[in-house]
């Protein structure tokens, strides 16, 4: 669910909140996930000033040319989309 949702706007910076939002997935879960992949240079992560003063900075995700490889390729052999396997 992860890997579908940064892949729908490969280019675009995702905060965690919004993929929490997005995949149903708790931060408990989310967070390690965005980690790992991080580790294993499938997303890039940054940490965004705040829109408004006062509120705090956040990070922001995205993936990365491997990332967006692996998306591609797990779209292909339904490996990370409903019911696929290893990414769903």
């Amino acid at each position: 669910m992860l890997l579908e949702a940064l892949s729908a706007r490969t280019q675009q910076w995702r905060h965690g909140y919004d993929l929490m939002k997005e995949t149903g997935l708790s931060s408990g879960t989310l967070y390690p996930l965005l980690m790992r992949m991080a580790d294993k240079g499938l997303i890039e992560a940054e940490w965004c000033e705040p829109a408004r003063p006062g509120r705090p900075a956040r990070h922001a995700y995205r993936l990365t040319a491997a990332g967006v490889a692996l998306a591609s390729e797990a779209e292909e052999t339904g490996a990370a989309f409903p019911g696929g396997g290893a990414f769903a």
